[in-house]
């Protein structure tokens, strides 16, 4: 058993290398300082969890092996471009007039180079390693769920119970649905229950996928504040839309002493405050618990080349400590992964289920 546990630890060793070699097209300028030949750790880090517009497999023998991704930009001109990032020749020559850009300011990003040589950010649809990656989990997702919707389909009549991965998937969307959903929403959760496991199997596939180390996983979804910033704006729009009149009234005119809204509507003015900081929670506690997960993971791994100088004896103690430690994070990555999905769907039922509420009188009843 010690021996299988000491091969698995060192397969994953060797994967997470491969995985903190996953970088965007700048890496050559960032990674590596010309002057010293030292890796930078802090940039070798924040080019890793960044963007890209390419999908780099792995490097054999100097070579890279990447999967360039389709650029889509509108030029300063009005003119639409469809091309091949490899193009760029992973960011060392440019295109058409586009480049991928080195600089402070739009470093990492396709610009466009005017006339008087300055760098102009385009209109940019390209398909990025996010948004591929994007498209490849909801893809597992709906597969997933079709495949559990297929067997009640073809076995739900005459089966009592599912068996197996269906069952599974089943004591997932159980537990969520009566452990979360029915009691925070209240009476009307069945309007809200598709939303609600939408975004907990959304949020957990992504972030299963991104702790794979080998393609197609790695990419940093459910770190990018985009994507939570998207997520958290569903819940936002969810909760104020379809919020109750007797939510809008604790609001602007909540139940509480008269000088606490006049003249000066203190209460009134927290609320309506409180309606921005609650969506901004669920962005901020999603992007950068995964954000810190990754990051950790990237560090841990790094210990093996930075230790390279201190000597042989050293670095074989570091390597062996780094192997324990990544092993350990990456496993805790996978409770994380699930946490962190749970308290994104357990807060927006929260928040949902304090738009849906009654007047007082209904309530005694």
């Amino acid at each position: 058993m010690s021996k299988k546990i000491f091969t698995i630890a060192i397969i994953l060793l060797f994967s997470l290398v491969s995985f903190a070699d996953n970088r965007s097209e700048s890496d050559s300028v960032a990674v590596v300082t010309a002057s010293e030949g030292k890796m930078n750790i802090p940039e070798f880090i924040l080019e890793h969890i960044g963007d890209s517009y390419y999908w780099h497999i792995a490097t054999y023998k100097g070579h890279e092996i990447s999967i360039p991704l389709p650029v889509i930009v509108r030029s300063a001109d009005g003119e639409w471009h469809l091309f091949s990032s490899s193009r760029f020749e992973h960011g060392h020559t440019s295109y058409k007039g586009f480049k991928i850009s080195h600089s402070e300011k739009y470093r990492g990003k396709i610009v466009e180079i005017s006339a008087q040589g300055e760098e102009i950010r385009p209109l940019d649809f390209s398909i990025t390693k996010n948004v591929f990656a994007l498209i490849i989990n909801s893809s597992i997702l709906v597969i997933i769920l079709l495949l559990c919707a297929r067997w009640y389909r073809n076995k739900g009549t005459t089966e009592a119970n599912p068996k197996g991965f269906v069952a599974a998937i089943e004591m997932f969307i159980m537990s969520i649905v009566d452990g979360v959903i029915k009691p925070c929403v209240g009476k009307n959760y069945k309007r809200y229950t598709p939303y609600l496991l939408t975004a907990f199997f959304f949020i957990f596939v992504n972030n299963l996928m991104g702790l794979v180390p080998i393609f197609p996983g790695g990419a940093n979804i459910t770190g990018n504040i985009a994507i939570t910033f998207t997520l958290a704006m569903f819940t936002f729009v969810i909760v104020n839309i379809f919020g109750t009149r007797e939510y809008w009234k604790e609001i602007f005119w909540p139940n509480v002493p008269w000088w606490l809204k006049v003249p000066v509507p203190l209460i009134p003015v927290i609320e309506v405050i409180g309606m921005f900081t609650k969506p901004f929670a669920l962005m901020i506690r999603l992007f950068a618990n995964i954000l810190a997960g990754h990051s950790v993971i990237i560090g841990l791994v790094c210990i093996v080349f930075v230790t390279v100088e201190l000597g042989t004896a050293m670095n074989a103690g570091m390597t062996v400590l780094s192997v324990i430690m990544t092993t350990f994070v990456n496993l805790l990555e996978v409770l994380v992964a699930y946490i962190q999905a749970y308290v994104f769907t357990i807060l927006s039922a929260v928040f949902i289920g304090l738009s849906q509420a009654e007047p007082h009188h209904q309530k005694s009843h």
